[in-house]
């Protein structure tokens, strides 16, 4: 979905898009072909990708994914740091059900549990994940921060779902999407590897020998076709991605966690201290599950259906 919602903005921003990176117009846009077309072209090539089963070939996409999208994030900064309007002008505090949004937002970009375990298996040198994993996260966390911040500077109350669709239409920053697109598209395998590595290892021992190969490319198409599907059926984005974080992400990484550990470590003397804290961690978890999931569900349910992506994607503020 996500590579559809920035190949979309460049399509249909074609037309309009000019050389002037720096003008304060806005271009409103016709949608000339339903979104939902966008993402079945793109299914063939999803389907084609996953096909690719080795895990070290797939990091060299990653890493071609990766620098792909540094490219395009050193760009948006430059722009987001130019002509920043005086902060103080801004309103300190969101409205109460933002914050129920934000959680699951928030948990949905840290959580990557499911693909942090296979990359630890695959290492050679495992005593050093930890080091790589708190590494990682630090430098996630900061650039999520200072995009965050740059990006409220810069645009205020009028910030976009996705900080690109504030981006203006010139052909520098088409290009900064089209590498967004290219990055989001190899890194589906990656992520597809994990759901693979659980689902196929089952089926496929119900299956006889003969027909393995053609069982797991079948399996392999029918999960693309799957999420296809749900992003065509649900197109508001970042509704979608505080859903799949409230109801997910805030189990896999807040709630069950720290329960496994009481229950697993808990009769070789765990200290009062650590059940406490895990506990806590588990309540805000799971009162972020409820709260986070039915306001994403009311938000779904009483937005207006659109043939267009989420907070108005055919307008794009210059």
């Amino acid at each position: 979905m996500y590579i559809t919602y920035y190949s979309y903005q460049v399509i249909e921003a074609a037309n309009a898009t000019t050389s002037d990176c720096y003008s304060n117009t806005t271009v409103t846009l016709t949608p000339s072909m339903d979104t939902r077309l966008y993402i079945l072209s793109l299914l063939p090539f999803l389907v084609l990708l996953v096909f690719i089963r080795n895990l070290r070939l797939l990091s060299i996409f990653s890493m071609m994914a990766n620098m792909s999208m540094i490219a395009s994030l050193v760009v948006i900064l430059y722009y987001l740091l130019q002509d920043i309007p005086d902060p103080r002008n801004l309103p300190m505090f969101s409205e109460l059900k933002n914050y129920a949004l934000f959680f699951g937002i928030a948990i949905f970009s840290f959580e990557s549990i499911g693909v942090v375990l296979p990359i630890q298996n695959q290492m050679k040198k495992k005593e050093q994940f930890s080091l790589i994993l708190y590494l990682g996260m630090f430098v996630v966390t900061i650039i999520y921060v200072i995009v965050a911040c740059l990006g409220y500077l810069k645009f205020g109350a009028a910030i976009e779902a996705s900080i690109t669709l504030n981006l203006p239409n010139c052909w520098l920053f088409q290009i900064v999407k089209l590498l967004y697109c290219f990055g989001i598209f190899i890194t589906y395998a990656l992520q597809f590897y994990v759901a693979a590595e659980i689902i196929l290892p089952f089926a496929l021992s119900h299956v006889p020998k003969k027909w393995n190969l053609m069982a797991d490319y079948s399996i392999r198409t029918g999960l693309v076709c799957i999420t296809c599907s749900l992003a065509i059926l649900v197109p508001k984005l970042d509704l979608v991605i505080a859903l799949v974080g409230s109801i997910s992400s805030s189990g896999l990484a807040l709630i069950f966690p720290p329960l496994l550990e009481i229950i697993i470590f808990y009769s070789e003397g765990l200290s009062p201290l650590t059940i406490i804290k895990d506990i806590l961690i588990s309540a805000l978890g799971f009162g972020g599950f409820l709260i986070g999931t039915y306001q994403a569900l009311y938000e779904l349910i009483h937005s207006p259906v659109s043939p267009t992506f989420a907070n108005d994607t055919s307008t794009f503020r210059l």
